[in-house]
């Protein structure tokens, strides 16, 4: 069976940052820009398409590595929206694997925190 993105036009990228700097705020603008979802989630809502899991929606973190896919200008990108809490720092690593690069998402009032 044939592929229906080659290899060449398929990218593995990672949100990566510490605890709450925007990783999944991020993403869901991603989701959205890219016509994947119709509409922005909200983590502090509860909306947020990468927070699956209910403990993820009750307290507004993310506890596990997520995957989605969309497609921009004739390209295939996987995007992996990771956890920033120093307690799921194992997800993030597991990811690094499979990546090919990825956005570090900074804030700009806190700047790099020992997380980042």
């Amino acid at each position: 069976m044939p592929r229906e993105f080659s290899l060449e036009n398929t990218r593995n990228i990672g949100i990566m940052a510490h605890i709450d700097a925007g990783k999944t705020t991020t993403t869901e603008r991603i989701l959205f820009y890219t016509g994947v979802n119709y509409k922005i989630g909200e983590t502090h809502e509860g909306t947020a398409t990468m927070d699956w899991m209910e403990q993820e929606q009750e307290r507004g973190i993310t506890i596990t590595s997520a995957a989605t896919t969309c497609h921009w200008r004739g390209c295939r990108l996987n995007i992996i929206d990771t956890p920033g809490h120093v307690d799921f720092t194992v997800e993030v690593e597991r990811s690094l694997r499979v990546l090919d690069g990825c956005v570090t998402v900074l804030c700009a009032k806190g700047g790099v925190e020992p997380q980042s």
